[in-house]
């Protein structure tokens, strides 16, 4: 009896076992048709899990069945880190090597041990040994290449490049990874600006791989429901488009925990919104290679830069799509830019990863939720009491954990976010809104069915009180509109002016009620 087909999250995805859609139909700015026609170098670039090296295979197939051209898929992840060209030049080699004896092809050598042309060399002649049809090399991972490693690499490509041709040099080379090739280029050069005779002008195409359509999401699951007659709800298929904004990964992830955990591969029972929220909690408790790989990001400086920025809203320094660090986090998949919104989280599961991420030290270290006074008498949550006993941790603690913070400029934000975390966990989730340049941070607390409404302002060193409190008041009324008009609502504001630290405890922690915007106010 054959396997059903599932939905893949760990590795390339094989039709025969997989439910898959064509991955080049997601292709933007390419020219498939003419790289080999008109004997190009271009360059793929998408982030982590979106289907690049599933489509790297799936054409190297489609063009050596079509008996016209040789192409083989080539990883030089195993160089991964090696700055020694001496050492990393010749491991491509063998790396290009293993490619041809896995794909039948013939095996390439080289005649000489200079690093500084063995890759030219073996390039050369693997195209003698397949002339006289055109070789086509499909580099992936090349975005793991730096310092000399890299230089040497893009150098003898381009010193192959001019005479390329049928059993001359490969006719079209691909360099695939998360960034683009002047990205390849300013980092091997330690950051220096890019001289003339760099690779960067054999480049023909920076062709992505884009997200799923919701359209693409219907399709995905559809192949499941002819196959086994499993049926998906409407509202769940909006949801795990909401949820992922396409991104392949979580779609697939969430399908796949929806149909073989929550549900079992047996199971004909139709797929509801229920089944991916348990999907969804699965997912992110279980912090999967894929999520956390994307924490550990959140370390590198110029990612922090525009995160930070992102999470308090704050619009100064601005952000610009032409700004390096923005550039890599977008390329990274972390972010995106919406016209109405400004830039944004890439998609609501990434701003649940990366919050638990950075305030999970915050999370952990946190007395437990008994210690604190948070409950009514029939056990549901009484938030007024949660938030008054945020004051009290915040007035005790906020000030020596802060020296300990990383992202000192979120800090609040984190802090307060992991509070709240710590007792909704298990029974309730926490929705978030925020963007660079909104000059707040909008949380939806939902618990045993009830749901609260949380605004997070800052007072800075430009701002006055009033002006934040009018400004704030306006803006949550108008979140609370939009997400549940009779849920109460709390307008927190941190005072992070340099002269608030002159001010007494007794002075900086308030609570009040606007009447008249039936609005709790706590100040910070």
């Amino acid at each position: 009896m054959s396997r059903r087909r599932f939905f893949n999250t760990t590795g390339p995805c094989n039709p025969d076992r997989h439910y898959m859609l064509p991955p080049e139909n997601r292709l933007v700015g390419s020219q498939l048709h003419r790289y080999i026609k008109d004997a190009l170098y271009w360059v793929l670039h998408a982030p982590r899990q979106t289907g690049k090296t599933t489509f790297l295979q799936s054409w190297a197939r489609e063009i050596n069945a079509g008996n016209e051209a040789v192409a083989c898929y080539v990883s030089v992840e195993r160089c991964d880190r090696v700055s020694n060209a001496e050492r990393a030049i010749p491991a491509i080699c063998d790396a290009i090597r293993g490619a041809a004896r896995n794909s039948d092809l013939p095996e390439p050598v080289h005649e000489d041990d200079n690093h500084l042309s063995m890759l030219n060399n073996i390039l050369t002649n693997w195209a003698e040994l397949v002339a006289p049809k055109p070789l086509i090399v499909l580099f992936d991972e090349v975005d793991v290449l730096i310092d000399d490693t890299m230089v040497s690499f893009l150098r003898q490509l381009r010193g192959g490049f001019a005479g390329r041709g049928i059993g001359k040099f490969p006719v079209s080379v691909a360099l695939v990874g998360m960034r683009d090739l002047k990205d390849y280029i300013i980092r091997a050069k330690d950051g220096k600006p890019v001289n003339p005779g760099s690779p960067f002008n054999i480049k023909e195409d920076s062709a992505i791989l884009s997200n799923f359509t919701k359209e693409d999401v219907v399709r995905l699951f559809a192949q499941r429901t002819e196959e086994t007659g499993q049926q998906i709800t409407p509202e769940a298929l909006d949801y795990v488009y909401k949820q992922s904004n396409g991104q392949p990964w979580i779609v697939n992830s969430l399908f796949k925990r929806a149909t073989l955990r929550v549900l079992t591969e047996e199971s004909a029972e139709t797929v509801t919104v229920d089944h991916i929220l348990q999907a969804r909690r699965q997912m992110i408790e279980a912090r999967e290679t894929h999520l956390d790989a994307l924490g550990e990001r959140l370390r590198d400086p110029e990612i922090k830069h525009v995160i930070q920025t992102i999470i308090t809203g704050d619009m100064n320094p601005p952000l610009g799509r032409t700004d390096r660090s923005v550039e890599l986090a977008m390329d990274l998949g972390l972010i995106r830019w919406n016209t109405n919104k400004g830039f944004t989280i890439a998609n609501p599961i990434y701003e649940e990863i990366l919050t638990r991420f950075l305030n999970s030290p915050y999370h952990d270290s946190m007395p437990p939720p008994s210690t604190w006074q948070w409950q009514k008498d029939d056990g549901t949550l009484d938030m007024d009491k949660l938030l008054k006993e945020f004051q009290k941790f915040w007035r005790r603690h906020s000030e020596i954990w802060e020296q300990k913070a990383d992202y000192t400029e979120a800090f609040p934000h984190l802090l307060l976010m992991a509070f709240l975390q710590r007792v909704t966990n298990g029974g309730g989730y926490i929705e978030r809104e925020y963007a660079a340049g909104r000059g707040r941070m909008d949380l939806a607390v939902e618990y045993d069915g009830k749901r609260y409404i949380i605004e997070v302002k800052v007072i800075y060193y430009y701002d006055t009180p009033d002006a934040v409190r009018e400004e704030g008041l306006e803006q949550i009324q108008a979140y609370r509109d939009r997400i549940d008009a009779s849920a109460p609502a709390y307008l927190v504001i941190f005072d992070r002016r340099p002269k608030a630290r002159e001010l007494t405890w007794d002075e900086r922690i308030s609570w009040t009620v606007d009447p008249a915007a039936e609005v709790t106010l706590l100040g910070c």
